[in-house]
């Protein structure tokens, strides 16, 4: 007899989501383990301490950096109880239905084997767990009203407001508008990455009740190192744990690390069928400087309160990425006397696609670790980019625009993507359209990996909407 129903590596978003909705459907003797290779560290420590974790995420990989390309990438990622909903800054908008078919729609990158009807039920499903604010207008079809109101618009936010009613919205975001029962109320002071009063949606603070379940055995400080595949089938997880190697059997294996460490984990455990640690992906962003004569902007009561969809969808896209226009409202002030406030900062993040040479493999060098190559981004995307400057001036006609300032590329959004992706063909993606490994059926993938495209929205709600999907399909 297996020593556990299920195993879990990770306990980010993926393996949280997943595991929540297989507790509503499993008996009182179901048995799971997770295994997270960070430690659990509470939030008032975080705080104290002004990091999420002591691990060092930049120090589990090797960059190596494509001949020709002049800046390393930077890929982040948190390491600890929680994954990357210690640091993520909250922002919970669903994709557009064409984000899933976009070679169907436009003909370029690869549709999904799932669509936005199919993820709709799940969208709204965790959109009440983690209690988004947002406005009764939005982008998204089919959408119930969110559990929370939107946050307060900038000046700014509400002239774009009434002059797009149908494309410029509140951002929706896990920032609590007003209190729950767990988090405080959203103080606007843009040190989202660690929020000191606790207002965004975290594991910790928003799911810890999956956790003290007495079915879930949580397992910190335990890295996984690969799973135990033998003929065909997923028999358990091989780990290290207080400086010993352990080996744990289940009747199945749910892998939810992360773009990087996901196909590394597969490749260490001999899966190297289909694509596997190939497209490596993510979106590019920039930040441009609005000065406005007369208009104030920072009145919202939060850190990013507008979402613009202006130059997001349409025929555009067969040349030239998505891109999504945050509205910001985070006090970065114009230097000029008596005009500190005159202006609005936009953040712009632009799609890109795939590309086959953008890898996360077994470093040769020092094969307890994976490592990455990434040639840069596609000309897709800089079309995007040169689009979106091209015509933000135009975008921007009901504001009192002085001038336009350009920041340089972001070095990372940290939405790693790509590298298991989903699809119904075994030869170009790696999981199916529910997540499962196409050869060894009894082993889910989850997570940003499994994307076979990046749209400019944040892939949170759609990463946690994919894996309780995968997990009611399990049956």
């Amino acid at each position: 007899m297996a020593d556990y129903d299920t195993i879990f590596i990770g306990s980010g978003f993926a393996c949280s989501f997943f595991l929540r909705k297989r507790l509503q459907r499993s008996p009182d003797s179901a048995r799971f383990l997770v295994l997270e290779r960070g430690p659990l560290v509470q939030h008032p420590d975080q705080v104290a301490n002004r990091r999420n974790s002591p691990v060092e995420a930049q120090s589990t990989f090797r960059v190596d950096t494509p001949k020709g390309v002049e800046t390393d990438k930077l890929w982040q990622f948190n390491i600890g109880f929680g994954g990357s909903s210690n640091c993520w800054w909250g922002g919970s908008p669903r994709m557009l239905p064409n984000d899933f078919q976009i070679m169907t729609r436009y003909g370029v990158g690869r549709d999904w084997p799932v669509s936005y009807e199919d993820l709709a039920p799940y969208y709204t499903e965790v959109e009440q767990v983690m209690q988004i604010a947002g406005s009764v207008a939005t982008p998204f079809p089919d959408r119930p009203p969110y559990p929370l109101p939107g946050h307060r618009m900038t000046d700014p936010d509400r002239a774009l407001q009434a002059t797009y009613p149908d494309h410029y919205f509140n951002q929706p975001t896990a920032r609590a508008s007003r209190p729950t029962d767990t988090r405080g109320q959203c103080c606007a002071n843009g040190v989202c990455h660690l929020c000191p009063v606790d207002a965004k949606f975290t594991i910790q603070n928003g799911m810890r009740d999956v956790y003290d379940d007495p079915r879930v055995t949580l397992m910190t400080d335990a890295q996984a190192l690969s799973v135990d595949v033998q003929a065909g089938v997923a028999q358990g997880v091989i780990y290290a744990h207080a400086g010993r190697e352990e080996r744990a059997t289940s009747d199945a294996v749910v892998l939810g690390a992360n773009a990087i460490f996901n196909p590394y984990l597969l490749l260490r455990s001999g899966l190297t069928d289909g694509p596997v640690g190939q497209r490596l992906h993510e979106q590019g962003s920039f930040r441009a400087h609005v000065y406005l004569d007369g208009m104030s902007g920072f009145q919202g009561s939060s850190s990013i309160t507008g979402h613009g969809y202006m130059l997001y969808d349409g025929e555009h896209r067969r040349e030239a990425g998505a891109a999504l226009i945050e509205g910001w409202n985070v006090p970065r002030f114009r230097l000029d006397h008596g005009r500190w406030t005159e202006r609005t900062e936009l953040y712009v993040i632009v799609e890109d696609l795939p590309k086959d040479e953008d890898t996360v493999s077994i470093d040769p060098e020092d094969e307890t670790r994976p490592v990455v190559r990434y040639s840069g981004h596609g000309d897709y995307f800089m079309r995007g980019v040169q689009r979106v400057k091209n015509e933000l001036e135009k975008v921007l006609a009901p504001l009192p625009v002085e001038r336009i300032d350009y920041m340089p590329l972001n070095q990372s959004e940290a939405h790693n993507q790509g590298t298991t992706a989903m699809g119904d063909d075994p030869a170009t993606s790696v999981v199916d359209r529910d997540l499962v490994h196409h050869k060894v059926r009894n082993l889910h993938v989850l997570g940003n990996s499994t994307f076979p495209t990046g749209a400019p929205a944040n892939p949170t709600l759609t990463t946690t909407a994919l894996a309780t999907r995968a997990a009611e399909v399990m049956g």
